[in-house]
């Protein structure tokens, strides 16, 4: 098992940044991808970002390319997605999950191809 738990959400205007952090434990947290995921209130959970346990070049969703980066702590279990000049369509609840090696291969844009999944931090944009 591996545990996820986000943090760093809030109230934020448009224009503005933030960062969040998904701290891990349990599982050897180098072994596993990670994915960030965000869900709008009556809409579906929809892939952000997705990071190798290596880290390497990562994966974005069109939507937030050039304005969010993903990266990772190993040393720390600690997974981070930086948010600068946000919208208010960034509005949602924001998931982080890990990915082991089983679906890694098979992609990263669906929310079934990860293993653990966190309880979510709020970000809200005004504008």
């Amino acid at each position: 098992q591996v545990q996820l738990v986000e943090s760093g959400g809030g109230l934020v205007q448009a224009g503005g940044s933030l960062r969040l952090s998904c701290a891990a434990s349990g599982r050897t947290f180098s072994n596993y991808a990670m994915g960030w995921f965000r869900q709008a209130p009556g809409k579906e959970r929809e892939f952000v970002a997705r990071i190798r346990w290596s880290g390497g070049i990562p994966n974005y969703a069109d939507s937030v390319k050039d304005r969010f980066t993903i990266s990772r702590d190993n040393a720390k279990n600690t997974v981070y997605l930086q948010m600068n000049s946000l919208k208010p369509e960034d509005t949602a609840t924001y998931y982080c999950a890990a990915q082991g090696a089983t679906y890694y291969s098979r992609g990263y844009y669906d929310t079934g191809l990860y293993d653990y999944w966190g309880q979510g931090t709020q970000v809200t944009v005004s504008s």
